[in-house]
């Protein structure tokens, strides 16, 4: 087996206490924790850095963040609405509440539902010339690829999109909010750091992970993944990867916070989860033997991200450029990575606690607008039998 070049970024959570999802709240200020107002927002008591700022004992010593703060934007006035991709426990919900109370003229509204649903919705309403909505917000590129690729979403200005990594931003149709790996947890029990793969591969054919891997083949993310082995592999070599999970009695669950969850308690030695699954287990179990690890250059380490679009045809295209502006300011991004666990989309922001940073990740080579290419994916799962 391949040594990973870096322990740390391997077994990284253990006996080192996670940062929880509740907020500190009722201090006013911005990245200097209180004080004047500086515009015209909600007054003294509008939110604060606190207030967009998870806690727990990874942030309770985070210095304030870089980046560009709320303040040096320009604010928002008008209405607003989003169609959101479902999913992150509200927490993108929360956000658009606190720039509900930030700003006294500016109202969002949302409309939330699967965001491959949403998708195919945008779709057929540009087709049709009744686009509702101003802003996507997906939980996944694969879905703005798809608005993309259909002609419905705007190019965005480069004063919107130039905060971000400039690969979370490949044609500017779209920009990453919030990014996530593909991860491994594993049972520290049963595994060491040491024993755990940096490929995908074993798990499909070593016994020791016979009746042992748990995954959520229902969950978009377990098909974003596939999709990436697909183009990075090719249909037949994960056909065959599939075929030898099946043979290897992987368990199945219904979403990747319950592999997380099985793992910690025991039931499964290992499984296939988003990053943050592990650390959001830890945050109410600090003490569950559970550690999480990334798989080098293959799907399994994959780097997916929410992220956000301006609709082809709304009237507000400025106010939704400006809020697209406001996910990339410097307090939504540490509100992204302290409440949420993900990986912040702009330089001035740490990951939380001792995650790798995106540069220490060793992700695959892939055009993100492939991932679009879902079609093919279900299809393909359907045939060895993982879907009906």
């Amino acid at each position: 087996m391949t040594e990973h070049t870096s322990q740390t970024r391997r077994r990284f959570l253990a006996a080192a206490g996670v940062a929880s999802t509740t907020a500190l709240a009722g201090c006013s200020g911005i990245l200097g924790g209180g004080g004047d107002d500086g515009g015209d927002g909600g007054g003294d008591d509008r939110p604060g850095l606190t207030d967009f700022r998870g806690s727990g004992a990874y942030v309770s010593d985070r210095p304030a963040p870089g980046g560009t703060s709320i303040e040096e934007l320009d604010d928002l006035e008008g209405e607003l609405t989003v169609y959101l991709g479902g999913g992150e426990g509200g927490r993108y919900v929360n956000l658009m509440e606190l720039f509900n109370e930030y700003y006294d003229d500016f109202e969002v509204t949302w409309d939330t539902q699967p965001s491959s649903q949403l998708a195919n919705t945008i779709v057929e309403e540009h087709e049709a010339g009744t686009t509702q909505a101003d802003v996507f917000w997906s939980v996944d590129i694969g879905s703005l690829a798809y608005v993309s690729e259909n002609g419905a979403a705007t190019t965005l200005s480069s004063d919107t999109v130039s905060p971000a990594f400039e690969r979370y931003h490949p044609d500017d149709t779209w920009v990453g909010v919030a990014g996530r790996s593909r991860a491994i947890p594993y049972n520290t029990n049963e595994f060491s750091e040491s024993e755990m793969p940096d490929s995908i591969d074993a798990f499909a054919n070593d016994s020791r992970f016979a009746g042992n891997v748990g995954w959520a083949p229902t969950y978009g993310a377990f098909h974003g993944f596939i999709t990436a082995m697909r183009h990075i592999r090719g249909e037949e070599a994960t056909r065959e990867w599939l075929n030898g999970m099946l043979e290897q009695n992987v368990n199945r669950y219904n979403n990747e916070y319950l592999v997380a969850q099985a793992t910690a308690n025991g039931e499964l030695g290992t499984g296939f989860a988003n990053h943050y699954y592990t650390m959001l287990v830890l945050s109410g179990r600090p003490d569950a033997p559970i550690d999480v690890t990334f798989t080098q250059n293959d799907a399994g380490s994959l780097v997916n991200a929410a992220g956000a679009s301006v609709l082809e045809g709304t009237e507000q295209t400025d106010l939704a450029e400006g809020f697209i502006r406001h996910l990339l300011s410097a307090e939504a991004q540490e509100y992204l990575a302290t409440r949420g666990f993900a990986y912040p989309m702009i330089p001035g922001v740490e990951p939380v606690g001792p995650l790798p940073t995106l540069d220490e990740l060793e992700p695959p080579e892939l055009d993100f607008q492939k991932l679009s290419d879902i079609q093919p994916t279900l299809e393909l799962l359907r045939d060895v039998g993982i879907l009906a």
